[in-house]
């Protein structure tokens, strides 16, 4: 590890200092205990609406802007083909600008979608604090802006009307204690991670700081992996980290279901074959992890986004923005998917979609 990545990573944990509770070395029986049953509530079924119920009629033929970080990340297509699924309620219109990979670069990208005449934005998968001036030009033009992942906190925030994310501190924690129920308090780990991305940081800073609550766990390293080139450098970093640790390797956290398409590909895979890798995400919930969970294969779990409910919140979000109101607060409580509970919340169509109804309350809502 780089000075200047460890550095980066110390400021992290700092800032994201999420673990909650004790803060000392918990006795070993009482932290498995723990483990074990946030993981159990985690895996629960999400079949009850927990959300909003009461909120303003739907506006009619709005102008939507879906400023995509990069349309190519199957979590940030999900929630813009939500968010035209949801919309079409208000026959609303929704375009998409995708940025790939470089919203963040300094690009004036909302007020290219205030030129397109906006009604109202949404931010997916862009990071709200590299758009200070794009924010201050869409409050100048009366223009809603809604982050979906464009902080690490949930709500409103850096000028957004609000925010929505699962919280990365929940999803953390529960991909961590997984680990550890799953290895017996045994696991020799390699953190997967994208600094780049503040949302990314922030997971892995909060699994690290659960790890250390495991006596018999052990975080082998840190590999810092930017999404956008990982293609190019997961097989380079999986040989290094044979290298380095050989049998001690034996327990995967990773931030992105994506780590682990590279971990299974043909030119990866047998590399770490002899280790019997098992490995866990704390997002999104991609098809492909469904699929190598069903198998039992190299990922045994993840930490799913509810894409297209999020989707439904987004558009509801703007709606009350559009009527003066305020935001709804609701925040999705985080869900785990494992073999044993895949069949159900959508798991049928490889996703997490939650069997609470969510259409239903949403529409209800708007046709007021």
């Amino acid at each position: 590890m780089t000075a200047k990545l460890s550095k980066c990573l110390t400021v992290l944990f700092v800032v994201f200092s999420f673990i909650t509770g004790a803060t000392a070395q918990e006795n070993p029986v009482q932290f498995m205990s723990r483990a074990n049953a946030k993981v159990a509530r985690a895996a629960a079924l999400k079949n009850r609406w927990e959300g909003p119920v009461d909120g303003p009629k739907m506006h009619k033929k709005k102008k939507i802007i879906f400023i995509a970080g990069d349309m190519s990340d199957a979590a940030i297509a999900g929630v813009f083909h939500g968010v035209r699924e949801a919309s079409a309620a208000g026959a609303w219109e929704t375009l998409s600008i995708d940025c790939r990979g470089r919203c963040n670069q300094g690009a004036a990208i909302i007020s290219q979608a205030i030129d397109m005449k906006a009604d109202g934005i949404i931010l997916a998968g862009v990071d709200v604090a590299t758009q200070v001036k794009g924010i201050a030009a869409a409050a100048k033009a009366k223009v809603p802006v809604v982050g979906w992942h464009a902080s690490v906190k949930s709500g409103p925030t850096d000028g957004l009307f609000t925010n929505i994310t699962s919280n990365p501190k929940e999803a953390a924690q529960v991909a961590a204690l997984f680990t550890v129920v799953d290895s017996n308090s045994k696991a020799g780990i390699v953190v997967f991670t994208d600094s780049s991305n503040p949302y990314m940081a922030a997971k892995s800073a909060a699994m690290i700081e659960a790890i250390k609550q495991c006596d018999g766990c052990r975080i082998l390293s840190v590999e810092d992996v930017p999404l956008s080139d990982a293609y190019l450098k997961m097989k380079g970093v999986v040989e290094s980290v044979v290298k380095r640790h050989g049998a001690k390797w034996t327990h995967v956290m990773a931030v992105n279901d994506f780590y682990f398409d590279l971990l299974d590909a043909s030119s990866i895979a047998p590399l770490v074959a002899s280790n019997k890798l098992s490995g866990i995400s704390a997002g999104d919930g991609s098809a492909t992890a469904y699929r190598r969970i069903r198998s039992k294969g190299i990922q045994s779990g993840t930490v799913p986004e509810p894409l297209t409910m999020h989707a439904w919140q987004l558009v509801d979000e703007l709606n009350r923005a559009f009527s003066d109101q305020p935001a709804s607060g609701f925040v999705t409580p985080v869900h785990l998917v494992t073999s044993q509970n895949i069949a159900y919340d959508g798991g049928e169509k490889n996703t997490f979609d939650p069997a609470n109804d969510y259409r239903t309350h949403y529409q209800q809502m708007w046709a007021k």
